[in-house]
């Protein structure tokens, strides 16, 4: 099964400050067809403004990654961890027991323009932790690499739920497999250009929705940057 979200069709709040679209239901938006997507529970775009960003707030039982495409956040949190985080590099927050933390652009001139993605832990009331690593561009160029998982193999940050998640850059004539579960759920996420996932054309913003598959075909991309989850069902 495959079903195809468009990118105008996700939720969208303007705060000045903030642009954000939210692909599934999060703060003032609503969409009881689209809470989640197996144990993947938010998956936004934002837009930051120069010289702003979100205040200290609290997080709980809940594995959060931080995807940056253009300018750099600034991360600050209650484990004492100060951190840049710039385009190329993937964050994960594991809030456990409960942190706190703010998330700014400290640019005069440039906004910040990030995904932020929540996952549902497999396991609860851990230790909050922290973890950045850096992507090659090399590793996701023509294929898919593995940026977060359970065990933390390669490149990927380490998150504490029964999920993967792949990053990907495709133009031209660059392909790529990946085998699923068909008893598992997957999600495909396109950040920028147009790529053919499974036979359905995506263009920026777009993402599809797969259950009962066996694989995850990629092809015919345009200057495309894409997300990838395996997920528990």
């Amino acid at each position: 099964m495959l079903h195809l979200r468009k990118s105008q069709d996700r939720g969208y709040a303007d705060h000045g400050w903030l642009k954000s679209f939210h692909s599934f239901s999060f703060a003032g938006y609503h969409d009881p067809r689209f809470m989640g997507w197996g144990n993947l529970r938010v998956v936004n775009e934002d837009r930051v403004a120069a010289g702003m960003g979100f205040g200290k707030h609290g997080h709980r039982n809940m594995e959060i990654i931080s995807y940056v495409l253009s300018g750099e956040l600034a991360h600050e949190d209650s484990m004492g961890n100060v951190k840049g985080i710039p385009p190329g590099d993937v964050q994960r927050m594991s809030a456990g027991t409960g942190v706190t933390h703010s998330e700014f652009n400290h640019a005069k001139d440039q906004t910040t323009h990030f995904l932020q993605i929540w996952i549902e832990p497999n396991t609860t009331e851990i230790p909050p932790s922290y973890e950045q690593k850096t992507i090659p561009v090399e590793a996701k160029t023509g294929k898919l690499a593995l940026i977060a998982s359970p065990d933390g193999f390669d490149y990927s940050v380490k998150i504490h739920a029964d999920a993967k998640m792949y990053a990907g850059i495709f133009d031209g004539s660059q392909s790529a497999n990946l085998a699923i579960d068909p008893k598992r759920k997957a999600y495909a996420h396109l950040i920028r250009g147009a790529i053919n996932v499974n036979g359905v054309t995506l263009t920026a913003g777009d993402a599809l929705l797969i259950e009962n598959e066996d694989q995850i075909s990629l092809s015919q991309g345009e200057n495309a940057e894409i997300l990838v989850f395996d997920l528990a069902a």
